[in-house]
């Protein structure tokens, strides 16, 4: 997968003539150590090749970059924090046009309850300009420090709080993108309602960046929790899991903002990995609950809240331990299991990940099945299925056996996404749920996805980008040269 630097010919060499024109020459970089930083995979699944990276540092300087890159029908990758995990920003030639230098707060506005930034602003710094205002701006991802707003909203990014805000698609009112000829939408409006004609924000939203270049977004925002509470759950399994979850959702209604499964696998790695992880609870359970209550009101009595519905569900036999968190700490150290799952899983050897969706009333039974399915495929996989239970979103990951070399087990990847895919086909699920299709999903949605559906995606791609220059090869596979769909094994 690893390719080299390709020589510039001719008309390339025109070309970054004419971005440095444009740019300044500080602003687009050749160098292999430059280039190195913007063509591999955080994850290093994949890693690609590039002409330049280009640093505009304005819409308008975003706008011509992508002009001249039109006139030389060479590709442009937009990049955010270069964070993704399914290869969508990885280049395969062309220009890397790196959105790391627009990272303003244009405006903010308390009484609409919007903020306006460009898409370079990391995502860290967006929540803290939010509660500069006193309001929230809920979107987190463990990496909220260094992944940036275009990048969460090209790939329609949901984490930890989707149950109560939604994905990234709903928190976002208006857009304004660059499109693959140069030219500029500006539907930067932060209305609710606005119904004159298409909703051209959400083909951008979730199109990781095949279809136009998000360079700034105005996003909604909620009154600030004055009162929150966290618990940390040990269950039987999957089953008690779901049935909690429903009775959390009668009782908490608006209040339930989080609801994190995890399986007695995952805390295992990360008390083995991670350093400073801290046991949550005594014993050792088959499954966990990481479930947070948060309101605007400061008396709103959430441990109270907590302690009813956990010490019914413990009466009746769906709970078998349960802690409350007293302070910001222990808190704090509860999320640190959740969000070292995923780094924590390499230190187990190879490791096929799956980022699906099925309906909530099925998830307990993917578990389930989909983890059977695998052991019997492969006796001594180790499934480690964890994640957004409340809106159906189970990252389905598959641990190498102990002992088996880890580019043999990679070599099963294939194998894997069918079992898994299969049964979240049969469930009316999704193959991807919140980290979008890029390449190591795109053959994939050949096989999944409604062919009425895969006509229109090419319709609208041909549409508003018929020299294919914006990410190709990504999503959709469009062309003869297309990079490779599926890790190195």
């Amino acid at each position: 997968m690893t390719a080299s630097i390709p020589l510039a010919h001719p008309g390339q060499e025109a070309l970054l003539a004419e971005l440095r024109a444009i740019l300044g020459e500080a602003h687009v970089r050749t160098g292999e150590d430059d280039l190195a930083l913007h063509i591999r995979e955080e994850r290093g699944l994949f890693q690609g090749r590039a002409l330049a990276v280009a640093r505009p540092g304005s819409t308008e300087e975003v706008a011509a970059v992508v002009r001249a890159a039109a006139r030389a029908a060479v590709p442009v990758v937009a990049q955010g924090g270069n964070t993704g995990l399914v290869g969508g920003g990885v280049p395969y030639g062309g220009i890397v046009l790196s959105l790391a230098r627009l990272n303003r707060v244009r405006a903010v506005d308390p009484v609409n309850a919007t903020l306006t930034v460009e898409a370079g602003c990391v995502l860290l710094d967006v929540q803290q300009a939010a509660a500069a205002a006193g309001l929230l701006f809920p979107l987190s991802l463990p990496s909220e420090g260094s992944c940036r707003i275009g990048g969460n909203l090209a790939t329609n990014a949901g984490g930890t709080a989707v149950l109560r805000y939604g994905n990234a698609r709903e928190l976002v009112l208006g857009l304004e993108v660059v499109l693959a000829d140069g030219r500029v939408w500006n539907g930067l409006q932060g209305l609710r309602k606005d119904n004159t004609g298409y909703a051209l924000r959400d083909l951008f939203v979730g199109s990781e960046g095949t279809l136009g270049i998000i360079t700034a977004a105005v996003l909604k925002l909620f009154p600030a929790p004055k009162s929150r509470a966290t618990a940390f759950v040990g269950l039987p399994g999957p089953e008690q899991a779901l049935a909690l979850f429903t009775r959390l959702r009668e009782e908490a209604g608006a209040t339930l903002v989080a609801f994190e499964y995890i399986p007695q696998f995952g805390i295992d790695i990360v008390l083995r990995h991670a350093p400073g992880a801290v046991r949550p609870l005594a014993g050792d359970h088959a499954a966990y609950a990481l479930v947070e209550l948060s309101s605007p009101r400061q008396d709103a009595k959430l441990d109270d809240l907590f302690e009813a519905v956990l010490g019914t569900a413990l009466e009746d036999g769906l709970v078998e331990d349960a802690t409350i968190t007293g302070s910001e700490a222990q808190r704090a150290a509860l999320w640190n299991l959740r969000e070292r799952l995923s780094d924590t899983q390499k230190f187990e050897g190879g490791s096929i990940k799956h980022d699906v969706s099925v309906p909530v009333s099925q998830v307990a039974a993917f578990i389930r099945e989909a983890s059977a399915a695998c052991e019997a495929a492969m006796p001594g996989i180790r499934p480690l299925a964890f994640g957004h239970f409340g809106d159906g979103n189970i990252h389905f990951n598959l641990s190498q056996p102990v002992g088996m070399e880890k580019g043999a087990f990679l070599a099963r990847w294939q194998v894997f996404n069918r079992i898994v895919h299969d049964i979240v086909h049969a469930m009316g699920g999704s193959i991807s749920a919140e980290h979008g299709v890029g390449l190591i999903k795109r053959d994939e949605l050949l096989l999944y996805k409604d062919p009425v559906a895969l006509d229109l995606m090419h319709r609208l791609k041909a549409a508003l980008d018929p020299g294919n220059i914006l990410n190709p090869g990504k999503v959709l596979a469009i062309g003869d040269d297309l990079p490779p769909a599926l890790p190195p094994g």
